[in-house]
């Protein structure tokens, strides 16, 4: 099976089931391409079992290859990557994106959820 973000994005339904299944974002950060953001990439995910296999997300602009295999780890061009050790959140960078839907209660769960966040003394 296939789902692909564009056409879920213009309204095409599509289920999650057990089959395997490509999940593709031919441009993951649309609007950022719009607005010439050059933070735009490709992401492909595979699915199993609705439990997610493996991923890749070729960032273009930085010409990064990322990539991820379930109990493998995490990869950009070919080298792991690991977290930080930082374990004190008010020592820590929060970045988050907001979404594209406007419905207006998830606007509220949404803004809910960033007053919490941004309570916490973070760096930035």
């Amino acid at each position: 099976s296939f789902i692909g973000e564009e056409s879920v994005a213009a309204g095409e339904g599509s289920i999650l089931t057990d089959n395997p299944t490509w999940i593709i974002d031919p441009i993951d950060g649309t609007t950022n391409f719009v607005h010439r953001f050059p933070f735009v990439a490709v992401s492909v995910g595979f699915v199993v079992n609705k439990k997610m296999e493996f991923g890749i997300v070729y960032s273009c602009i930085e010409d990064k290859m990322y990539t991820a295999k379930k109990g493998k780890g995490a990869f950009c061009n070919g080298q792991k990557l690991q977290v930080s050790g930082q374990e004190d959140i008010t020592k820590s960078l929060l970045v988050t994106e907001l979404g594209s839907n406007r419905d207006p209660e998830a606007i509220k769960i949404i803004l809910s959820n960033m007053e919490r966040l941004l309570s916490i003394p973070i760096h930035g």
